[in-house]
């Protein structure tokens, strides 16, 4: 059986001072499944999602990434395998220019300039930005942000894409236009999301939280709905 792209065994974790909001979780995603985490709000699911590249680690148990426990000493390198695209594009746009953001994650891996623009052009083809790579940022309408912020994670070139409520705040134009390329992306994907006709529509299975655990994990074309506490 191969190495699982994303792995959680037995993660608990809790904000300090807080309530626990990850219980007993454990699941493995295969390299290249397309995987749908479902459930209420404060389930757990954006908790959930921070562990898988490190932004926050387990205080019991342990997430691996391609059969490599993150931890403190290599969590850097991790999201370099780890890409993360956050619920609000404006929490990952901040350089002058769309060009210049995209760029930003590759130049600091210290790659050559021609490999930097490379990853850039590409980043920006599959994204469909390259028309406003000049823009500012705060120029652009929601949709534009959304796929900018998706190129600045696609031209690090990671294994595995992690999408927080991809579909958040986007008018229908920019919704189809995201659902095109998140389904046709290559990579392994695990992506948070309320809503089921999307899920439904790129993913094969879902994972339901349910007040920090996993109450179902299986065939999305069985996962009760509509969605309710069972805990």
């Amino acid at each position: 059986m191969n190495t699982p792209a994303l792995e959680f065994k037995d993660v608990c974790f809790s904000y300090p001072g807080g309530h626990e909001v990850l219980r007993h979780v454990s699941f493995s995603i295969q390299p290249g499944e397309k995987v749908a985490l479902v459930g209420l709000n404060g389930s757990g699911k954006s908790t959930l999602l921070l562990h898988t590249n490190g932004l926050l680690l387990a205080d019991t148990g342990t997430v691996s990434v391609n059969g490599k426990v993150i931890g403190r000493k290599n969590v850097e390198e991790c999201r370099k395998i780890v890409g993360m695209v956050f619920q609000n594009a404006d929490d990952q746009l901040f350089m002058p220019t769309v060009e210049t953001d995209v760029a930003f994650g590759p130049r600091n891996m210290g790659l050559k300039e021609e490999e930097v623009n490379s990853r850039v052009d590409e980043a920006l083809r599959i994204t469909g930005c390259s028309s406003f790579r000049d823009k500012a940022p705060f120029h652009l309408s929601g949709g534009q942000k959304k796929m900018a912020s998706i190129a600045t994670v696609l031209s690090m070139k990671p294994n595995i894409l992690v999408f927080d409520e991809p579909t958040s705040s986007l008018d229908f134009a920019a919704e189809a236009q995201l659902i095109g390329i998140i389904d046709r992306l290559p990579h392994t994907i695990l992506m948070s999301t309320h809503d089921m006709d999307l899920a439904r529509r790129l993913c094969t299975r879902a994972i339901l939280m349910d007040h920090g655990a996993i109450a179902y994990d299986g065939p999305i074309d069985t996962l009760p709905y509509p969605l309710i506490s069972t805990l």
